[in-house]
C-alpha cells in the first residue's frame, strides 16, 4: 500500500499511507492559492462570515451519518500546507489542493475526515477475492473549507475554471513527490447550490490510475471529495453516499 502511494495521485499520498489507521484532527488556514472570479448566480449570495473549525468539526460527516463506511479524523501528517502542493500550472493548483486535504483559495478555517467504505462480506469467497473485495473498497478524503465574503463563491469557481483548462493534464508536487495528472474529465453531479465533478487519471507505474473528485458549495462553506482506491483501474464511482450524507448535514 505504502508503494502504491508514491506513484499514486497527490491525494494518495496524502491518503493511502493512513488509510488502514486512525488519527487525529488536521486543519490549517491562510491563503491556498488559486482564484477566479465567481460565477453571476454565485455573486448574487449575500456576504459571510466564516465558521470556525470548530463549527466545522460538528458540521462534517461522521461514522454516525453513514452506514457501512468508518469515518476518522485526518492525521496531522495527512494535512500539509498549500505551499507543499504545487502544479507546473497555477490554474491547476485548485484541483490539486481540493485532492489533498486543501480547501481550494483563502478558507478561515477547515476540518477533514476520511471516510473509509466497509467491504462487503463473503463467507465463500476465497481468500483471494476477499482481498480483492476490501482493496476496491472506496477510500474518500472529505474537506469542508468556510470562508468571509465571498470567497466560497470565489474559490468553487476556481475549481471549475481549473476543471476546463486543465482538462489535459498537469503535474503535481506533493511534498517532494512528483505525480503527472494525465487527465481531467467532467462528470454529473448535483449537491448544494453548485457543483462539480470529474474523473482524475494519473499516471501509477505507467498505467492509469483513476480517481475521483466533488466539489460543492453551500453558503460559504465549500466540500471537497477525493476519492481513490487499490483495485486495478482505480475508483468505477462518485461517492455519492458521501456527497449525500454531507450535503443533507450541511442542510
Amino acid at each position: 500500500m505504502r508503494s502504491a502511494a508514491v506513484a499514486a495521485t497527490a491525494v494518495s499520498l496524502a491518503l493511502l499511507v493512513t488509510a488502514c489507521g486512525g488519527g487525529e484532527k488536521g486543519g490549517d488556514k491562510g491563503d491556498k492559492g488559486g482564484s477566479a472570479a465567481p460565477s453571476a448566480s454565485a455573486t448574487s449570495a449575500p456576504a459571510a462570515k466564516a465558521l470556525s473549525a470548530a463549527e466545522l468539526d460538528k458540521l462534517i460527516v461522521e461514522t454516525a451519518d453513514l452506514k457501512g463506511h468508518q469515518v476518522t479524523k485526518a492525521g496531522s501528517g495527512d494535512v500539509v500546507p498549500a505551499a507543499q502542493v504545487t502544479t507546473d500550472r497555477a490554474a491547476c493548483a485548485p484541483i490539486a489542493h481540493a485532492m489533498s486535504f486543501i480547501s481550494p483559495g483563502s478558507p478561515a478555517a477547515s476540518a477533514q475526515r476520511k471516510v473509509m467504505q466497509e467491504p462487503k462480506k463473503d463467507a465463500s469467497a476465497s481468500p483471494e477475492d476477499a482481498l480483492l473485495g476490501g482493496l476496491s473498497a472506496m477510500v474518500t478524503a472529505v474537506t469542508l473549507g468556510s470562508y468571509d465574503g465571498q470567497g466560497a463563491q470565489e474559490a468553487f469557481a476556481s475549481v471549475k475554471k481549473a476543471g476546463t483548462e486543465c482538462a489535459g493534464g498537469f503535474q503535481v508536487v506533493h511534498l517532494k513527490e512528483k505525480t503527472k495528472v494525465a487527465k481531467v474529465a467532467p462528470e454529473a453531479v448535483t449537491a448544494g447550490e453548485e457543483a462539480v465533478a470529474f474523473t482524475v487519471t494519473s499516471e501509477m507505474e505507467g498505467e492509469p490510475f483513476v480517481s475521483k473528485l466533488v466539489v460543492f458549495r453551500k453558503g460559504n462553506t465549500l466540500a471537497s471529495f477525493s476519492t481513490i482506491s487499490l483495485v486495478p483501474g482505480g475508483v468505477k464511482a462518485l461517492p455519492q453516499a458521501v456527497v449525500d450524507a454531507q450535503a443533507a448535514k450541511l442542510g
